[in-house]
């Protein structure tokens, strides 16, 4: 289903100073630890801005990392009330084939609401334990691990307790959560295609993996900041908003870091409280803000390790630009900021085309990696009609499961490809014999920093921002026919 448009008008109307809107983008661009992918702005109920840093595109799909637990929170809410699933039943009930095996009482005590809230009484997050403990099946290995103080009494932001309400969603429905939310969320919200990554048991994953576009994130939080209504239609039960915003557990110094105040605020059913309103968020920069007390919800990809400092940028450069009233005279101020929006760009990798003197070393080249294991086995340059292909392949990289590609160099700017993973590539030749390129895995927030040396054939490779989910490079994209 295509989605239609939503509405929108220009940011003044909305009382939405765009001067504001300038110094956010501003400051966003001039942080070095912050690479923005993509902004949406909504206010009463309308776009008042939205932009895209080419490559990244609109229509393109982002890996959301945990603002996927947010779309799962709201499965589970429309599981209960369709009467399948109950906040207040134990966990152990949705899988009766495990009460042999799960003895200890305070595992056997944990609710629903529990796993929901981040408090299932694990003071860590134990995804690599259970996992680990049970790879056929998540659920009964994180059961399997005693709790350090009874549910619903200490936070911790554990991954398995996402995972567990995606697995009873799942179990209760008989569906993915896709097609479980496809008729009921995605087809009313106008939200088209979207995919989940699954784990080897077939199951997705609930906790993260979700691939979307921002506008589907700024659906879903227009949809939490009209208590569940859409165009007059009640999608969400009345009441749940305020329920899975509201902080149901501390959190303060549960993350172990001074430096994030929008995570010491609170935690409701998969969102969090922030020190304005609440929001969903993943890791390296994917957010879904809602702020009532302004009537607007941001949208937002991006790659940074820097989160707190990114929502800091939206306290202090957005929230002031929230007016009370329509803004008169702005006008011109709207088209250009509009003017901008459309212009995003990343800047590319600098270099130079390849050196002259050097071309026939260059033109049939193969590099190794210089020390250990990295997410690159080997490289290779070739020259043809059309200019220089940089060939990698994977660590992954096997007869039965290829993991390799290649990249065109076309100078300057990004280039971008669509097989066999979506990808964007910029660089060029740093001096006669170094050759520096840096690829964007478009689905995703990551990219890889790529350097080879003609003078002893070898190569680095580095991620900016590291993949969470592992696997080969030619996975890191939204997986394929899905929701």
């Amino acid at each position: 289903m295509s989605a239609s448009a939503l509405p929108s008008s220009g940011p003044a109307a909305q009382g939405v100073d765009p001067r504001g809107v300038h110094a956010f983008l501003d400051a966003l661009e001039a942080a070095p630890g912050i690479e923005p992918h993509s902004l949406m702005i909504m206010r009463h109920g309308h776009l008042v801005a939205s932009g895209w840093w080419a490559p990244y595109t609109a229509e393109r799909p982002h890996l959301l990392y945990s603002l996927s637990k947010s779309f799962t929170g709201t499965a589970a809410a429309l599981a209960e009330a369709d009467g399948l699933l109950d906040f207040d039943a134990p966990v152990i009930s949705y899988f009766p084939e495990f009460e042999a095996d799960i003895t200890d009482p305070r595992s056997r005590a944990m609710l629903v609401r529990h796993v929901a809230s981040m408090a299932s009484g694990h003071r860590r997050d134990t995804v690599d334990e259970a996992f680990g403990r049970d790879p056929a099946e998540p659920v009964r290995g994180f059961l399997l691990l005693p709790p350090d103080g009874d549910p619903g009494t200490v936070f911790a932001y554990n991954q398995p307790a996402t995972y567990t309400l995606a697995a009873i969603v799942q179990r209760v429905t008989g569906q993915p959560l896709t097609a479980y939310l496809r008729p009921r969320l995605l087809d009313p919200l106008g939200i088209g295609d979207v995919a989940w990554r699954r784990d080897r048991a077939g199951r997705e994953l609930g906790f993260s993996g979700l691939h979307a576009t921002t506008d589907a994130v700024a659906r879903l939080g227009l949809l939490y900041l009209n208590d569940g209504l859409w165009e007059g239609q009640r999608l969400l039960p009345r009441g749940w908003t305020a329920r899975a915003s509201q902080p149901r557990i501390p959190t303060a110094g549960a993350m172990g870091d001074a430096q994030r105040q929008d995570w010491d605020q609170g935690y409701g059913y998969q969102f969090w409280t922030s020190r304005h309103g609440y929001r969903g968020d993943g890791a390296y920069g994917q957010f879904c803000l809602v702020l009532p007390e302004h009537a607007a919800v941001i949208a937002a990809t991006a790659a940074t390790e820097g989160m707190q400092e990114y929502l800091n940028l939206v306290w202090e450069h957005l929230l002031p630009a929230f007016g009370p009233e329509p803004l008169t005279g702005r006008e011109a101020a709207d088209t250009e900021l509009r003017e901008r929006l459309g212009l995003l760009a990343l800047p590319p990798a600098p270099g130079r085309p390849a050196p002259p003197e050097r071309d026939r070393d260059w033109a049939a080249a193969a590099f190794a990696p210089s020390a250990g294991t990295g997410p690159v086995r080997s490289a290779g340059l070739a020259r043809d009609t059309d200019g220089w292909m940089l060939t990698l392949t994977g660590e992954g990289d096997r007869p039965d499961h290829p993991d390799r590609f290649a990249l065109r160099l076309a100078g300057k700017g990004w280039t971008v490809a669509e097989e066999p993973v979506p990808t964007a590539v910029s660089g060029g030749w740093t001096d006669a014999g170094t050759l520096a390129v840096e690829v964007l895995f478009l689905e995703t927030p990551h990219r890889l920093a790529l350097t080879c040396s003609l003078a002893d054939r070898t190569l680095t490779a580095c991620w900016r921002t590291q993949p969470l989910h592992g696997g080969r490079l030619v996975s890191l994209r939204a997986p394929r026919g899905s929701g």
